[in-house]
């Protein structure tokens, strides 16, 4: 990595390289080798922390294509496309997905694909695979396995330990067993279960600083403070539907409307009917707004077609006055939303 730029010395000179956005880093590696060196190597990505150029991404897989993940730049309204995932699971879903230590990690689920004679999920309902992707090298990665294979199930990430709890195993067997990865170490450790599980899925959030683990269908949330002390529960009466939390605070999308809800409080924050149609999108927090990514129109009574969406839809909740707005839409994935999570570079 000697010789950056002519005249300059190289600590500097990666100080000049790291304020370039992460887009361009392809086109950077063409200069030289030195240069290409210097933008796959993890002091330029500590020089970007340093000076305050990391971005915020939002990863995003979806459907169609299988096993492809795409990442936002919502400063420059783009899309880029990372390599496919290589699991040797077909159409890998209902896994769970998070970032810590700039890495993008992507964990357990099971295939998509169902055999059309016999209904079966491709011999594959639950895994317990790990993977992650590091954009410094802009490869994906196999890492130590869960000790459980899951799918369908909470994935948080607490003071940059990974924690996996519930979901099933397979079809008919749901868990309340709990992990907790460690990535620097690559190594898993069971904590403490949850109280008590249910015959459907379960989604995790942090708020507050703690990791609350919610069943559909279910009004009660399990609560995580810390994995020495274990699981509480709560019954906050929250709103079923579609979840997303922005700048620490949780919002809703039921009924046509999006709520904001604080404990047992809900207020209304302005209208969302035009999603009524639209299953099997992505709901997410990203700053002061809310991010409503791909999905379905499903069919109606007067229209049977089903049609595979690529739109994205933003609703800024930090003003006086939400407001709506489209982002550029995603340019290859498009359809159900199996993942979508921020990462940080």
């Amino acid at each position: 990595m000697s010789g950056l730029i002519e005249g300059l010395p190289d600590a500097v000179a990666l100080r000049c390289l790291a304020r370039v956005p992460f887009y361009l880093h392809p086109k950077l590696e063409i200069v030289s080798h030195s240069w290409r060196a210097a933008i796959r190597s993890p002091e330029l990505f500590r020089a970007r922390q340093e000076i305050g150029s990391t971005e915020e991404l939002l990863c995003v897989c979806a459907f169609d294509p299988e096993n492809l993940w795409q990442m936002y730049d919502s400063l420059r309204d783009l899309w880029i496309t990372l390599p496919v995932l290589p699991s040797k699971v077909r159409h890998l879903a209902h896994f769970g997905v998070v970032s810590t230590g700039g890495k993008l990690f992507v964990l357990g689920g099971g295939s998509e694909d169902v055999d059309p004679l016999t209904g079966d999920q491709d011999g594959s309902f639950a895994t317990n695979e790990v993977w992650s992707y590091d954009p410094v090298v802009r490869r994906w990665a196999q890492h130590a396995s869960m000790i459980l294979p899951r799918a369908m199930f909470a994935c948080c990430v607490l003071e940059g330990k990974i924690i996996v709890a519930g979901g099933f195993t397979s079809c008919r067997k749901s868990i309340s067993q709990a992990e907790m990865y460690d990535h620097e170490k690559d190594v898993w450790i069971p904590i403490p279960d949850l109280h008590c599980t249910h015959n459907s899925a379960c989604t995790g959030l942090v708020i507050g600083g703690k990791v609350h683990v919610l069943h559909k269908g279910l009004s009660k949330v399990q609560v995580l403070d810390n994995v020495c002390s274990g699981w509480t529960v709560e019954d906050y009466g929250w709103l079923q539907g579609p979840m997303a939390v922005v700048q620490g605070a949780l919002y809703v999308l039921s009924h046509g409307l999006i709520f904001k809800q604080e404990k047992e409080v809900r207020k209304v924050v302005t209208s969302s009917s035009e999603f009524r149609r639209r299953i099997g999108f992505a709901m997410t927090g990203v700053r002061d707004e809310i991010y409503v990514i791909g999905g379905v129109i499903g069919p109606d009574r007067f229209n049977w077609d089903i049609k595979p969406m690529s739109d994205v839809d933003i609703l800024t909740v930090g003003g006086d006055r939400p407001t709506w707005r489209q982002a550029a839409p995603m340019t290859m994935c498009r359809g159900t939303i199996f993942g979508c999570t921020q990462l940080r570079i």
